[in-house]
């Protein structure tokens, strides 16, 4: 049983690591944004094809954009992700985030994030640096066709779409979030 959990943990750190380099290290800037790197552009678009999105883009003061967040976990899980941030259309700076949990999980996944600010205040809070969401923080996962009703928290919605992977989860932990103006 211990080798077992021993394969385990590797899995878990190569899995994460190599997630994890998947930012775009010469940041290639092009797209729809003004100043946003290719994946991020991307996944912009994603997000705009989303009917249910379109008052969230149309109406926010900002946005975080993570194209690539890995996750996994047995037991204590862990995320991590880069993305971009951005203020009226306007690219800011960078952000990353780090996710620790504690629970029953297993398995890993891959996803890309979005969080809104609804207003200017609630976008200087999070660009201050060292931004945390607690536990009761939560994401609505976007599917195809479904509809997606959710309504700011804290001057804060978050959205992910699944790219792949599997995860069984019961678990409490919390997000922090750096934040490197450009």
């Amino acid at each position: 049983m211990q080798k077992y959990t021993i394969h385990l943990w590797i899995i878990l750190v190569l899995f994460l690591s190599s997630n994890a380099s998947a930012w775009d290290p010469l940041n290639q800037k092009s797209g729809a944004e003004s100043g946003a790197s290719k994946k991020v552009s991307l996944t912009i678009e994603k997000f705009k094809n989303i009917p249910e999105l379109e008052a969230f883009f149309t109406q926010a003061n900002g946005y975080a954009v993570f194209p690539n967040i890995a996750k996994a976990g047995l037991g204590i899980g862990a995320a991590v992700g880069k993305g971009e941030v951005f203020q009226d259309n306007k690219y800011i700076g960078k952000t990353s985030v780090k996710q620790i949990s504690i629970g029953f999980q297993l398995g890993a996944q891959a996803f890309s994030e979005i969080m809104f600010f609804k207003d200017k205040r609630d976008t200087d809070r999070f660009t201050e640096g060292n931004f945390e969401l607690g536990a009761q923080a939560s994401a609505v996962l976007i599917t195809q066709g479904v509809s997606v009703e959710t309504a700011y928290s804290n001057g804060i919605a978050i959205f992910t779409l699944s790219k792949g992977g599997l995860m069984y989860e019961a678990s409490v932990g919390g997000q922090k979030f750096s934040f490197d103006p450009d």
